[in-house]
């Protein structure tokens, strides 16, 4: 039975099913005597990308050294990162490289972070005036050490943009601000993004596991805090598929984000960067993926992008010009009614 916590469904007790298993078949190789190999899930045909090697690709990674910015792209070993850099799409990472959390998902290095960097916010607005960029994807690692969390490198980084590159619209992918997140949400909020992005990731059930230094709870205040001060901004939140979440479990994510007045769901497969990180456990079929996006726009999402390969950032400036027409058209049509 689901029950309810401050107006957002927590949905627990869900019976144990397994849907759309894909089984991997045996290899042929035969193990080394004595060594033990990890094991590693195949991959399906529907996940498989091919190596990056355009112009386009190493024009865009050529830039992101030269104004010595870290991407997401590269640090999470994103598997669209050749058909994003070769139209020259990147999301860039801010605060550095180093995070202060070790997410079971994620393969962006854990330890302590450099200083921050106060030229960061200006080569990144240069670095988007000089692609040209109509849309820009900034996320950041989690810094836990920063008194506001990072907050007012967001902050900096929107307003270095304003001033560069004013005609392109901005979205941030922050982290859950752990402890501090009243505060860091008010100044972000403040600075006007265009789309506030903060991923739920996975099922509460699996944060133990999958998302330890996080709170399902929190994630989701996080959101319907930017919605609450700013009803303008564009509010979103993904998770990944495939760690051995229920079917249930996700249709009640769907329930909670809708709860929490979220506009746009992404949804992704997993896959496991390394061999240490948290297991793939089962590789969702693009139909089954097309069913769960059906369910989420009757829900009331003014945008869903739910594919094996679907990622935050993925087509995000399409999206957002389909997500901001999708509200044009919703007030249209309640104006119409008055």
């Amino acid at each position: 039975m689901c029950s309810t916590k401050n107006g957002l469904a927590s949905g627990r007790g869900l019976a144990c099913r397994s849907v759309h298993r894909y089984l991997d078949p045996m290899t042929d190789i035969a193990p080394i005597p004595g060594v033990q190999k990890p094991e590693r899930a195949r991959k399906p045909d529907w996940i498989r990308v091919k190596a990056p090697t355009s112009p386009g690709y190493h024009e865009t990674r050529k830039l992101m050294r030269e104004k010595g910015l870290a991407t997401v792209c590269e640090e999470a070993a994103c598997p669209n990162i050749g058909e994003c850099w070769t139209k020259k799409h990147a999301t860039v990472m801010i605060l550095g490289d180093v995070c202060t959390r070790a997410c079971a998902f994620c393969n962006v290095k854990t330890g302590m972070p450099r200083k921050v960097d106060p030229n960061e916010p200006q080569n990144l607005a240069d670095a988007s005036a000089e692609m040209g960029l109509e849309h820009i994807v900034i996320t950041s690692v989690d810094r836990d050490d920063l008194p506001d969390g990072g907050a007012s490198q967001f902050v900096k980084v929107i307003e270095a943009l304003r001033r560069t590159t004013p005609n392109t619209t901005i979205e941030i992918l922050t982290p859950d601000f752990r402890n501090k997140h009243e505060r860091a949400i008010e100044m972000i909020v403040a600075a006007r993004p265009d789309v506030y992005n903060h991923n739920l990731e996975t099922v509460p059930r699996l944060y133990p596991t999958i998302r330890p230094g996080a709170r399902y709870y929190a994630s989701l205040r996080l959101l319907e805090t930017v919605k609450k001060l700013d009803p303008s901004i564009f509010t979103k939140s993904g998770i990944m598929l495939g760690l051995g979440e229920e079917r249930l479990e996700v249709h009640q994510v769907m329930d909670d984000m809708r709860s929490a007045d979220i506009d746009f769901l992404t949804m992704g497969q997993y896959l496991q960067p390394t061999p240490k990180h948290a297991k793939v456990m089962e590789f969702v079929t693009p139909a089954a993926f097309n069913a769960y996006a059906a369910i989420a726009r009757a829900k009331g999402f003014l945008q869903v992008a739910a594919s094996p390969l679907t990622r935050s950032s993925y087509h995000a400036g399409k999206d957002f010009a389909e997500m901001k027409a999708a509200r044009e058209a919703q007030l249209a049509k309640a104006a119409a009614k008055v």
